[in-house]
């Protein structure tokens, strides 16, 4: 009896001996999206008042659970009915992260500056109808999530099956890739959003330092600096989550269209996702421009 014990948990850890070099080898495989999952994601979780910014970033971080509780079985049953469609799905996705970059560089580059009565308006409909905006803005937020929580599930799927190989592992391999996507899929989302949390309460932290070093000293100099830093980290983290959306969506053209994939052989890897990004969402901002301007005619009485 005790030995049939101990032999589950020599099996037990064995298998997370397993998992733990599968996870590693998904891990790395995965940095660059979550990179780029960091940067969408803070810029997402700016731009509300500083008493919503935890509850709001909490929101989005119990979506992104949801999405990953979805996706995971989702991509193992899809896989396993008709691999296929999870490229299609990814590539569908791609358009979505695509639409939503590019329409962030054409509201830059053609937009109007409001004028002062427009402001003050633009200012009470927000004031007036806040917990409206903030749920679009969570629910934005949750969407792109869902698109890049695919992509990292199915990266860390692929690097979980290469591993799996690798190791010439004694457990079934389905048992070995799903703890490691699941693992995988716990770090990035809890990773992720912990260090967002951590960049949008920069000022706070800035201000309890010069409280508490009564603004002398290094810890005074410090938080002075984390104070006026962050309006600069605010803007760099749109910038660089606008480009992140266009490489992630141009990562995915590439590598799962082989026609691209196969064009432009003499280019860079990333000036090619770049290019193919922003056609992509340029197609899809015209395809959704126009066909929310036919129904609005459509409807219109």
């Amino acid at each position: 009896m005790a030995s049939g014990f101990f032999a589950i948990l020599d099996d037990i850890a064995a298998l997370m001996d397993d998992v733990a070099v599968t996870s590693k080898i998904a891990t790395q495989k995965t940095a660059g999206i979550l990179g780029d999952d960091l940067a969408v994601n803070a810029e997402k979780a700016t731009g509300f008042l500083s008493s919503r910014e935890i509850p709001v970033l909490m929101k989005i971080m119990k979506g992104s659970f949801v999405n990953k509780l979805i996706i995971v079985p989702f991509v193992f049953l899809l896989e396993w009915l008709y691999s296929p469609a999870i490229k299609i799905i990814l590539i569908i996705g791609g358009f979505y992260l695509a639409y939503e970059g590019v329409e962030k560089i054409v509201e830059f580059l053609f937009h109007r500056d409001k004028k002062g009565h427009e402001v003050i308006e633009e200012a009470q409909e927000v004031e007036q109808d806040g917990e409206a905006v903030e749920k679009a803005k969570v629910k934005s937020a949750v969407t792109t999530d869902f698109i890049l929580s695919l992509e990292i599930v199915i990266i860390a799927l692929a690097a979980a099956k290469d591993g799996y190989i690798a190791l010439k592992s004694q457990f079934n391999p389905f048992l070995v890739e799903i703890v490691t996507v699941s693992v995988v899929s716990i770090i990035a989302t809890v990773g992720v959003y912990g260090i967002v949390a951590l960049i949008v309460r920069m000022d706070d932290a800035g201000f309890k330092l010069i409280k508490k070093s009564n603004d002398k000293g290094f810890f005074g100099k410090l938080g002075h600096l984390l104070v006026k830093a962050l309006p600069f980290v605010i803007k760099a983290l749109g910038i660089i989550g606008t480009i992140a959306l266009i490489l992630v969506a141009g990562g995915i053209f590439d590598h799962n269209i082989d026609y691209l994939h196969h064009s432009l052989p003499t280019w860079h890897e990333t000036l090619k996702q770049v290019l193919f990004g922003i056609v992509g969402g340029l197609t899809a901002l015209f395809l959704i421009t126009g066909g929310k301007k036919i129904y609005a005619l459509a409807t219109k009485k």
